[in-house]
């Protein structure tokens, strides 16, 4: 596909899908309860697989959660304390992301899971729950809190299945910290007991009740319109409706805004006004404009890297490289550890495709990115995608400053199906490439 813009600032609406993240955890919920209703749900493939897979469990014995990482994890767990028997797979890459660490915790709660192939990896098969039934104490488990985030939310939601509850420890550095706090609150709005003191989490036992929810608009789908705002010739507006957040939340000193929002993406907002997008909001909705007085930054003599941390939301960290390179702000990422094991190696794969551009993102120390890019040129280069939507939408704002080429732009499928017309609505030029 290529992309590029006719001219002139981009302005005008533009439609996101509901939050994947919110939707997934609330249908586990929604099924754990027994009833209610889940409202917004997006036509993402991870929310229609995750909402078809768990119709299908009670009568059948093989499903497929694809490359839906959120699916594998927390059907895993979900068919683990239901005493479901049979197997749970996944594609080619899913096969190559671990699940020990939840599988292992499992276990230990009583599930009888197996491995079919590699050992702690998909595919696997399942044999039922055999847990005590008159446990009063609840049951401990400990895992690392800088492995991923849907490994410790798949083992809460089940928590109040178990029949003394869950104690869940969370060791070393807690990552993603806002992911957890979502399934918590989530849970509390299905009517389970959660409570999150220091490094433990506590789920009292009991029954959660049919709830009807709504789900949020996607703050990481918003991500790429404030990338769009932002490489937009001067002028640009653009609103986007169904985000959650309030009119005086955005202190001056840019740290993460508190919007009444559960998704921790909502960073997004203070971190692009660093390059130039203001956040306001409109008859309710939030509405971005590009406002090059708030670069200061960027015209800093020293070149001083900015310092941007994603352990509370590594899936805006592309999004962010890839805006940084273009406008030639030095950068210096950190917590971005996760993103080796998401769709594809997503480090590996941002250096790859930045390089074609004349920018570089270097590992200086452990766990310390450097992105420089100070011949920042775009001249029609095609963006390999990996399989990984979010290559695919992150790279996809340098349309703004010039002709690009996105390889197998069907990945947005995963979870902005939507994403290609609502470009071509706001003038993107949006064609099938030679």
């Amino acid at each position: 596909m290529q992309l590029s813009w006719p001219g002139g600032p981009l302005r005008g609406t533009a439609i996101l899908p509901a939050s994947k993240s919110e939707a997934n955890r609330a249908l586990i919920l929604q099924a754990l309860a027994g009833g209610g209703t889940v409202d917004n749900l997006s036509d993402a493939n991870d929310t229609q697989l995750m909402q078809r897979l768990l119709l299908e469990a009670p009568n059948t014995d093989l499903l497929d959660a694809e490359d839906a990482g959120t699916v594998m994890r927390f059907l895993t767990a979900y068919l683990a304390v239901t005493g479901w028997r049979g197997r749970l797979t996944g594609t080619a890459r899913a096969q190559e992301r671990p699940i020990g660490v939840l599988v292992e915790a499992l276990r230990q709660a009583g599930a009888h899971i197996s491995y079919l192939n590699a050992e702690g990896y998909p595919p696997l098969e399942f044999g039922g729950f055999s847990a005590a039934a008159d446990a009063t104490e609840p049951t401990a488990l400990s895992v690392r809190g800088d492995i991923s985030s849907q490994y410790i939310s798949a083992l809460l939601m089940v928590g109040p299945q178990l029949a003394g509850g869950l104690r869940l420890t969370l060791t070393g550095t807690i990552g993603s910290r806002p992911y957890i706090t979502m399934t918590a609150a989530l849970m509390q709005l299905f009517g389970a007991n959660v409570a999150f003191e220091g490094d433990v989490l506590t789920v009292q036992p009991g029954q959660y009740q049919p709830t009807n929810y709504t789900v949020e608009s996607d703050w990481s789908a918003a991500s790429y319109w404030y990338a769009l705002v932002a490489l937009s010739p001067p002028g640009a507006s653009v609103t986007l409706p169904g985000l959650r957040l309030t009119p005086d939340v955005f202190r001056p000193n840019l740290d993460r805004p508190q919007p009444n929002s559960l998704q921790g993406d909502s960073d997004i907002v203070g971190i692009m006004q660093h390059f130039g997008v203001k956040t306001e909001i409109v008859n309710g909705q939030a509405r971005l404009l590009q406002t090059p007085a708030l670069r200061r930054r960027l015209q800093h003599p020293e070149k001083t890297p900015l310092p941007f941390d994603f352990r509370t939301c590594p899936d805006l960290a592309q999004t962010v490289a890839v805006v940084g390179a273009a406008l030639g702000v030095p950068l210096r990422l950190t917590g971005l550890a996760s993103l080796r094991i998401k769709e594809t190696d997503r480090i590996l794969a941002l250096q790859t495709e930045l390089a074609k551009f004349g920018a570089t993102l270097a590992e200086t120390a452990p766990g310390v990115f450097d992105l420089t890019s100070e011949n920042f040129q775009l001249d029609g280069q095609t963006v390999e995608t990996y399989e990984d939507h979010r290559m695919a939408m992150a790279f996809a704002p340098l349309a703004m400053l010039g002709p690009v080429h996105i390889e197998n732009p069907g990945v947005v499928r995963k979870s902005y199906p939507q994403f290609w017309k609502e470009l071509a609505q706001r003038g993107v030029v949006v064609s099938e490439a030679d």
